[in-house]
């Protein structure tokens, strides 16, 4: 304490020294003293209220406690009168016993009494229950069940409570209601006969199968209602409980895997191409069933039972279940190539699984293998097993029918040059041009539908196989090298094949955009013509077209559908240029060039965005740049800036040619005579050299006889 006196006088000395520091601070003493009075009165007065209201709150807190005190001896009091009072009662409560069971008693007679009607009716409930089992009425049959199970269950419940022991009274009333049961197995058969046909059912009467479900979800309900009073009073009625939402899921899955293992119709001795179909009929069946279950039954079923993915799920798993069957047996090479496709190939593509119907509603990436990995990499070596053998005996036997031509009398025949020789290399050297021969069919293919477009119907779908097959033999060409090859070097056989495939796959590839194409001539032929400028929407039907094939096109494997969207983008921008090339119009003042112009850069955008959509690759702003800026050279307002416009679209596509910019000269239709010769002379002195590093635009486009004429004319006269 006095440490802390000593400590405040020091800060007070050294609070006055800094006060009067200054001999004129002096005269301030008195108001200094006056002010420190002040503030010692008010710290004075906030510690006594402090003070006050601390004893304040002591006194109103031992004030509580006294009244607690009391309250707790009051309460001691009170517990020890009802102490008392209950030891008394305790012979009292047992001389009770007997009106305790006379209300067991009454209970169980009120119940009866409660249920008196039913129970006299039993029969007559009975018989109009089955009968409307048997009219397919089963929602009003199963709410006559219940009464029953209702009426029976309370009785039985009543006896258990009176006395538990007393088998005989529970057997009376369980022989009373024995026919209950019995209905309810009936109404269960036919439950699970509907969920048999559901695929069928939820067609034709989808309000039978909402019926079965209700009275699926009824009878959970009282399962557990049932359930939880077992755990209370230690009583159930006999059948529960009947799960029979899990009974429903036992029967969708038998009828899922039913159906898959139901298709096959055939067999190897009756068709070769048993497995093929079978495999197709399983296709079939699953997308068509999965579509009517996302599109039907999701409806019929409660959200919470997650129906489409379940039933997705079942038919996964049937799938499964047979294809390994199917991997088991005894499969030919051919077979085994059809249900390896099957399996890794068409399963998850857009014709089953990964069906745009189905896509929304599942992750085709998250499905487990149909096949395990070892199950198909025994496929692979029985493939290549049989395969081998099957070749080393079709030589084997092209050399014995050799040997035996070798012990005939005639003489072996001769080549063009007199040479003799056997029939075997050319027997031999048949498999080694597969490749060529599929090339000139694929060929051959195409030339077939140019004469008639409307046939083959699934032309276009067949093309893209046809590119997809290239793919798939360099992948299985390559798969069986590193499997089975002793050396990782590529051979000259190798690049020969490969080189080959692409090409056929390139081809095909030019086949289906000359497809497009020919759709889109009319449509071409608009651009760039009175028509065009006054508002046609050539285009826009372009885009639309484009955009339609290239949905099928997306079925392309990579790398071909890059290749063939980039391809595609080239020859739109090409065909465009061309139409400018043309000279189809010439502009007669400057809001046309204006105009045609704008309508020109917009179309270029719309082409950006579609091909951009498309993934046609990093070259997309380029070749649409093109088109804005030839755009840009007819914008321009003021003729004399015209060699600088033409000088910058020369620097940016220098495959330019002097035609290409003659023919946009003559296109603009203000250029002087002595304003072209000047642009044409000047670039041709000054002409950008060509580097080759990005694809050429211009190089392909030629400027029509009839325009070159013209512009002749036009600069001579």
């Amino acid at each position: 304490m006095e440490e802390t006196s000593r400590e405040a006088v020091a800060t007070a000395v050294q609070r006055v020294a800094g006060m009067l520091q200054r001999s004129d601070q002096l005269d301030k003493v008195e108001q200094y003293r006056r002010r420190e009075a002040r503030k010692k009165a008010s710290v004075e007065a906030r510690l006594k209220a402090a003070i006050q209201s601390q004893l304040d709150g002591v006194r109103t807190g031992l004030t509580q406690l006294h009244s607690a005190l009391l309250d707790v001896k009051d309460i001691q009091g009170s517990l020890a009168d009802v102490s008392k009072d209950w030891r008394q009662s305790i012979n009292t409560i047992e001389n009770l016993k007997d009106v305790k069971d006379a209300v067991v008693q009454h209970s169980q007679l009120a119940s009866a009494v409660e249920n008196l009607k039913n129970i006299f009716s039993v029969p007559e409930i009975v018989t109009e229950t089955r009968e409307l089992i048997e009219q397919a009425e089963l929602l009003q049959a199963h709410r006559k069940l219940m009464e029953l199970e209702c009426s029976r269950d309370d009785l039985m419940y009543e006896q258990y409570r009176m006395d538990s022991k007393n088998t005989s009274d529970m057997n009376l009333i369980s022989n009373y209601f024995e026919d209950v049961q019995g209905l309810s197995d009936e109404l269960a058969k036919q439950l699970w006969m509907v969920l048999q046909r559901s695929m069928v059912t939820v067609r034709r009467d989808p309000t039978m199968l909402v019926s079965v479900v209700r009275i699926i979800e009824r009878e959970e309900k009282i399962d557990r209602r049932m359930v939880d009073r077992k755990k209370q009073t230690g009583f159930i009625p006999p059948g529960r409980p009947k799960r029979w939402k899990d009974k429903m899921f036992e029967v969708l899955e038998g009828t899922v895997s039913t159906r898959i293992e139901g298709t096959q119709s055939v067999t190897r001795e009756a068709d070769k191409m048993w497995l093929v179909r079978l495999l197709e009929i399983t296709r079939k069946y699953v997308l068509d069933d999965l579509i009517v279950v996302k599109n039907l039954m999701v409806q019929c079923f409660p959200p919470h039972y997650n129906t489409f993915n379940r039933f997705f799920s079942l038919y996964h798993n049937a799938v499964s279940i047979r294809v390994t069957e199917l991997a088991s047996e005894d499969l030919e090479a051919n077979e085994i190539v059809s249900l390896l496709t099957w399996v890794l190939n068409t399963y998850k593509s857009v014709e089953m699984m990964g069906h745009p119907e189905l896509r929304s509603e599942c992750d085709i990436n998250q499905l487990e293998p149909l096949l395990p990995q070892h199950v198909v990499d025994d496929l692979l070596s029985k493939y290549v097993k049989t395969f081998t053998s099957n070749i080393t005996g079709w030589l084997r036997k092209a050399l014995e029918t050799d040997k035996k031509d070798w012990q005939k009398e005639t003489e072996p025949e001769a080549d063009q040059d007199g040479y003799y020789q056997t029939t075997l290399p050319a027997i031999v050297f048949q498999m080694c041009v597969f490749v060529c021969r599929y090339r000139e069919e694929a060929m051959a293919y195409k030339e077939e539908h140019l004469r008639d477009r409307q046939l083959p119907q699934c032309y276009v779908q067949y093309m893209i196989a046809i590119i997809n097959n290239c793919q798939t033999f360099k992948e299985s060409i390559n798969s069986l090298k590193r499997k089975y090859s002793q050396s990782s070097e590529p051979t000259d056989s190798d690049a020969a094949i490969e080189r080959t495939l692409n090409e056929v796959a390139k081809e095909g590839c030019q086949f289906l955009l000359d497809e497009v194409f020919l759709d889109l001539e009319h449509h071409l032929n608009e651009l760039l013509t009175r028509k065009w400028l006054t508002g046609s929407h050539a285009v826009d039907t372009i885009c639309v077209t484009v955009e339609d094939y290239f949905n099928d096109f997306n079925k392309i494997k990579k790398p071909f559908n890059q290749e063939m969207t980039s391809e595609a983008l080239r020859r739109v921008v090409v065909e465009y240029i061309k139409a400018v090339m043309q000279k189809r119009i010439t502009f007669k003042n400057a809001d046309e060039r204006r105009e045609g112009a704008e309508r020109m850069i917009k179309e270029a955008d719309q082409f950006k965005f579609l091909f951009r959509k498309l993934a046609a690759g990093e070259d997309t702003d380029r070749l649409c740049g093109a088109i804005a800026a030839i755009a840009e050279v007819f914008k321009l307002t003021d003729p004399t800036l015209l060699f600088l416009e033409v000088t910058t679209l020369v620097s940016k596509y220098p495959d330019i040619r002097e035609e290409h910019i003659q023919a946009l000269l003559a296109v603009r239709g203000d250029a002087s005579r002595e304003m072209r010769q000047m642009i044409i002379g000047t670039l041709s002195e000054n002409k950008v050299s060509y580097s080759g590093v990005t694809q050429p635009i211009f190089k392909d486009i030629t400027c029509s006889t009839v325009h070159t004429l013209n512009l002749l004319f036009l600069l001579l006269s």
